[in-house]
């Protein structure tokens, strides 16, 4: 038995070094993260971000790459065409597809590729430095799953979106068409839409947020038990356009009230109508129910149907329609000289869309500005119209305005296009018919509604080419001024002055035809 000294202490054992834990192999997860909660964290990143927000995770947590594949006929964006997809992951991919298995794992040495099928030509790869974790497999096969349904929601979503987009922009085309008098290829185009174009028609102008547009567009076609025909402005992002019926189930005007209750249930919405018009008149009833938005924006109500007064055309038919075949006969007998080139038709669009909304026409016809300026040119020459000075837009407004057949009507042969365009247009001007519309169209200027300097404010803008700088200069007050001059006269004119389309072609008309009358011989 051994003796302890007792003056001697023993000297102290030290404890064991801890053993140093093995380096976690590449791609392990984290040993903190339960399989549950990895299968959680998937599932809140599938609903919340998709299917980008998963492979991200999945990346981040096995500490290597990991992305779909797409080897089938529905690829993934995010799959074969992103050059840095690892060709491991896309050799290993093909491979799979190709024997039809479920799961594989391929080694090139320096890497691992894990590959769970997921349906749909799609292959959840990951990548990883060897050697992985015997956990990795469990986590890309629980995930697999979920990434799987979220692929599908996602491409349904984008499938659906592109139909959405066809169908905006066939119902986009249709309008297209019925602006250019191209009633029967609009009716074949719409009756694969839903409702059929309807027959007279009333047309609403309704501006709303863009984000909106939808809503309102389901709200119209609840309140018109679906007969509303609508779609979206192609010029104003925030306009919708809608043609419903003149005539209702509650009667001759059932769908009159429309306006109101649209303009009552999406706050800051403003609403314009036009009157009972025939579908063949849509380029009118859009002006209309434009200048009827107008003045729905000062109103409290927010709504507005255009007011009464027959239009430019109808009263300058008569005397008019000689002049304005002859006007247009260099452009509706044009023929281009290369199959690309713009035809007749289309230089007649090109002329409405620009005098209607300017540089905006480019939203509308689909083209490039420079490609517009071409034209412009071309429609110049062939007129003899100078498009800067607003006399010859009018003149040449009312001219389209009067051939509402374009071509199909031009004579035959092409003649010298005219010096002057507005050389002959006084004669028609002269006639009582015009004399008489151009008095009723100016009398809102001079009634007891109208503002102090109503008709000289109208008459300097129409004699500045409606510019604002030199109409401002002449009355001696600023810009923003003469803007809230005109935008007061807005109301009393029931007509849009300063967005386009506006009333500046028919205001020059009628001011022309006023100072010709009073200028004429009293018998």
């Amino acid at each position: 038995m051994r003796r302890r000294h007792p003056h001697r202490t023993e000297p102290a054992i030290p404890n064991p070094p801890a053993p140093t834990p093995p380096a976690r192999p590449s791609g392990a997860p984290a040993p903190a993260q339960s399989r549950s909660d990895d299968v959680l964290k998937v599932h809140r990143l599938a609903h919340s971000g998709g299917s980008a927000a998963v492979l991200r995770w999945l990346g981040s947590r096995l500490g290597g790459w990991a992305g779909v594949v797409g080897t089938g006929p529905v690829p993934d964006p995010r799959g074969a065409a992103d050059p840095r997809t690892p060709e491991l992951a896309l050799r290993g991919a093909a491979e799979l597809t190709h024997r039809g298995l479920r799961s594989a794992v391929l080694d090139d040495g320096a890497s691992t590729a894990l590959l769970f099928a997921l349906g749909e030509g799609r292959v959840l790869a990951a990548v990883l430095r060897p050697p992985h974790d015997p956990a990795v497999p469990a986590l890309l096969a629980d995930a697999a799953v979920p990434l799987a349904l979220v692929l599908r929601a996602e491409e349904a979503e984008r499938r659906e979106q592109r139909a959405e987009l066809a169908e905006s922009r066939a119902r986009e085309a249709v309008l297209h068409l019925l602006m250019n008098g191209r009633l029967s290829t609009a009716h074949q185009i719409a009756e694969a839409l839903s409702p059929s174009l309807p027959e007279p028609m009333r047309m609403y102008v309704v501006a709303c947020r863009p984000g909106e547009r939808a809503a309102v567009a389901r709200l119209c076609g609840e309140l018109t038990g679906g007969s509303a025909w609508v779609v979206r402005c192609p010029v104003y992002e925030g306009h919708l356009i809608v043609l419903v019926p003149a005539a209702g189930p509650a009667g001759p005007d059932g769908y009159a009230g429309l306006g109101a209750a649209v303009a009552a249930a999406v706050p800051g919405c403003a609403v314009g109508a036009s009157g009972e018009l025939p579908l063949r008149e849509a380029p009118a009833a859009y002006t209309q129910a434009f200048h009827a938005l107008a003045v729905a924006r000062s109103r409290p109500g927010r709504h507005a149907r255009f007011g009464p007064g027959p239009e430019p055309e109808l009263a300058a038919h008569a005397a008019g329609a000689g002049w304005a075949a002859a006007v247009l006969a260099p452009l509706h007998t044009y023929r281009p000289r290369r199959p690309q080139d713009p035809g007749a038709q289309e230089l007649r669009a090109t002329a409405r869309a620009w005098l209607d909304f300017g540089p905006h026409a480019t939203r509308l016809l689909k083209v490039h500005r420079n490609t517009l300026a071409t034209r412009l040119r071309l429609i110049e020459s062939l007129t003899g119209a100078d498009l800067s000075r607003l006399a010859d837009q009018a003149a040449l407004s009312l001219a389209l305005r009067l051939t509402p057949d374009g071509p199909l009507a031009a004579p035959a042969g092409s003649g010298a296009p005219p010096a002057d365009i507005v050389a002959g247009l006084d004669a028609v001007l002269r006639h009582p018919d015009v004399a008489a519309w151009a008095r009723a169209h100016l009398a809102p200027l001079t009634g007891p509604d109208a503002p102090p300097g109503a008709y000289g404010t109208v008459r300097a803008w129409l004699r500045h080419d409606a510019r604002l700088a030199p109409t401002a200069a002449a009355l001696g007050i600023s810009v923003p001024g003469t803007r809230k001059r005109l935008a007061r006269l807005e109301a009393v004119l029931q007509r849009s002055l300063l967005r386009s389309p506006n009333a500046r072609h028919d205001l020059w008309l009628a001011h022309q035809a006023a100072e010709l009358a009073d200028a004429a011989p009293r018998h």
